[in-house]
């Protein structure tokens, strides 16, 4: 009996022993606590990481409200029905209030085989339009109603809109009501070869706003509420929206249809040339340290590039200080301006860049056929 006393003694002062050398070794772990100020910040910190199954863009379509834009400009958008000499209605489009006194642009394609122009206002008064000009080559038309003390929408300066920007869309598709529709500019001084005229003037702005049928000759409006375009084209197999529409950029509206007001037809300004976009293979050939500019192929005798001194071969890099990269950016350029006005330009020949003031801009030669190499 003692010596079970004595093993279970030895084995107490021995577990006693193991469990104090332990707790001096290895002491407890303390559980690590947070204020209430890191805690909120630690949850920021998650809240703001970005998702591998979900995008959260910090500009999204849901953080937009467009409405008091919206508010603003409905007044100004205007349906357009055409109708012909029998009374027949040939088709029908969108308007837009330009001045206070009814003066409306719209597109040519949306008046041009009609005899009467019925005009409904957004709060459903309904006039007869009269049409003071037409042009075909940028399918612009200007008509004017006889109002007073009408809501216009501002212009824009296209130019200054970015790829990747929002933009609205408002019309009347297929007859329906004051629609409006959201996208961002996905390209600017886009070409897609829909007027087929040799002096056509085609730089659209390509946006992804839903635009059918109906729309044409509506706004595209910035997010600070100014036109910028006006809704023209849409290419697709289906007949109706596939998100890819075009829109005449304003700085060429305000051009047009100032000229339609003044005069009844535009006063429009070539340079006489037959030109091309820059490719790779080009740009290696001629030397050029990029991908760049508007390559002039050939010279109209007597057109404005050839009076200059410009030559076959030289590349248009910029007019008056803008960018022409492509040959439609070039095209909206020197649509800006009129017989009689003087440009700057800068281009490269012979792998130099020169600059040249004061070119007289000619009219459109009455020879077609005088060409020059």
């Amino acid at each position: 009996m003692k010596s079970l006393w004595s093993h279970l003694l030895v084995a107490f002062f021995a577990a006693f022993f193991t469990f104090v050398l332990f707790r001096f070794s290895y002491p407890p772990i303390q559980a690590e606590t947070y204020s209430t100020d890191s805690a909120e910040e630690i949850h920021q910190l998650m809240e703001n990481q970005p998702s591998l199954l979900t995008k959260s863009p910090t500009n999204s379509f849901e953080q937009q409200d467009f409405s008091l834009i919206v508010n603003r400009s409905m007044p100004a958008i205007v349906h357009i029905k055409g109708v012909s000499a029998t009374n027949y209605t040939i088709g029908s489009g969108s308007g837009v209030l330009v001045s206070s006194d009814g003066f409306i642009v719209t597109n040519h394609h949306v008046i041009e085989d009609a005899t009467t122009l019925k005009i409904t206002l957004h709060n459903k008064r309904m006039f007869d339009a009269e049409v003071i000009g037409l042009d075909p080559q940028t399918d612009l038309a200007l008509i004017k109603i006889n109002a007073q003390n009408l809501l216009a929408l501002p212009l824009g300066n296209s130019d200054l809109l970015d790829v990747g920007e929002w933009v609205l869309a408002i019309g009347h598709p297929f007859n329906m009501n004051s629609t409006v529709t959201a996208g961002i500019v996905s390209a600017k001084a886009r070409a897609i070869d829909i007027l087929g005229d040799e002096y056509s003037i085609e730089s659209f702005i390509q946006t992804d706003a839903v635009v059918n049928p109906g729309n044409s000759g509506g706004p595209l409006i910035s997010a600070s509420g100014e036109l910028v375009g006006i809704n023209t084209a849409i290419l697709t197999e289906s007949g109706v929206s596939e998100g890819y529409s075009f829109a005449i950029p304003s700085n060429l509206v305000r051009k047009i249809i100032t000229d339609l007001r003044a005069f009844g037809k535009v006063k429009r300004a070539i340079l006489g040339v037959d030109i091309l976009d820059v490719t790779d293979e080009m740009a290696y050939d001629l030397g050029l340290s990029q991908v760049e500019g508007v390559y002039i192929q050939k010279l109209i005798t007597g057109g404005t590039a050839d009076r200059a001194g410009i030559k076959s071969g030289d590349v248009i890099l910029k007019i008056n200080d803008v960018s022409t990269a492509t040959v439609p950016a070039l095209q909206e350029q020197i649509a800006l301006y009129r017989p009689g006005d003087h440009i700057s330009m800068e281009f490269i020949r012979d792998g130099k860049k020169y600059r040249q003031e004061k070119i007289l801009l000619q009219s459109l030669p009455t020879n077609k056929e005088n060409r020059k190499k």
